[in-house]
């Protein structure tokens, strides 16, 4: 039973690593995946690891971009402070301020009322034909912002408020915050990087405030399924970013718009077929 568990862990841990970064919808794959991998340990438990298991994730993108987010660094002994990764760190923040109020405000009303497949169904159509759409509008438009330090702190505002929206399950928050990128006129890769950036404070956050409201009273197991969905979640997210930056160079993001709405479809189609819709 115990390696079973871990190996569940292990899928998770997979299927956060990829979902997270590719605007496609963690939330989505893992409604289908805890249909047929759900782990055998409480509601609560299950509940925070599902957050958790993000720390991985945030690591990895802290891990790829140190350079970037670093804002310190260390120079014949003493510590320069390094001020465009300062002004960088000053845009994150304004771009997480909405997100952070929508969510304290309203994360108990969304998952009663739309925490269910039908909603997931419909945010992950939906999203899915905004891509099309915005790579067909965008694709005689030059992007007027191609680096970060261009990103003004409007622009950041703006951003932050496209990923409010991913409160709705199933939405996505990269693709929602991506979406918010290119339609304020920001490259594809500039709208991908911020968006990583601006989900280490999200995710570390929600991950403290899970884990807190979950208790630290862990058993010996519990503690090996996290660690375990967390690496997992860790190593794979390295490789999801690392796909992503390297793809959209030469593609736009049309693949995962459609990938989206397929993905809607059949979760219209299992729950309807199963009778949980």
């Amino acid at each position: 039973m115990g390696f079973v568990e871990i190996l569940k862990a292990i899928l998770l841990g997979v299927v956060e690593g990829l979902t997270e970064w590719l605007p496609i919808s963690s939330t989505g794959h893992m409604i289908l995946v805890d249909e047929f991998a759900k782990l055998n340990m409480s509601d609560a438990f299950i509940d925070m690891f599902l957050y958790v298991i993000q720390l991985g994730a945030i690591l990895a993108v802290v891990y790829i971009y140190w350079h970037k987010l670093m804002p310190f660094s260390f120079r014949d002994k003493k510590i320069v402070i390094k001020k465009n990764t300062m002004l960088l760190w000053a845009k994150i923040v304004v771009g997480c301020l909405p997100g952070f109020v929508v969510y304290l405000l309203f994360d108990n009303i969304v998952d009663k009322l739309f925490m269910n497949p039908l909603t997931v169904a419909a945010m992950l159509i939906l999203y899915g034909i905004l891509f099309i759409v915005i790579e067909n509008y965008n694709k005689h438009r030059k992007p007027e912002i191609v680096k970060l330090p261009q990103i003004s702190y409007k622009t950041a505002l703006l951003i932050g408020a496209f990923q409010a929206l991913s409160i709705i399950p199933g939405t996505s928050r990269s693709g929602a915050t991506i979406i918010g990128g290119m339609i304020l006129g920001t490259s594809r890769s500039v709208a991908a990087e911020f968006t990583f950036f601006m989900a280490v404070p999200v995710m570390f956050g929600i991950s403290l405030l899970k884990l807190i409201k979950f208790g630290f009273a862990f058993t010996g197991f519990e503690v090996v399924i996290l660690l375990v969905g967390m690496v997992t979640a860790f190593i794979t997210s390295i490789l999801a970013i690392k796909f992503l930056m390297t793809y959209i160079k030469k593609h736009d993001f049309k693949v995962f718009g459609w990938y989206r709405i397929a993905l809607g479809v059949i979760v219209i189609a299992y729950f309807l077929i199963s009778g949980n819709l």
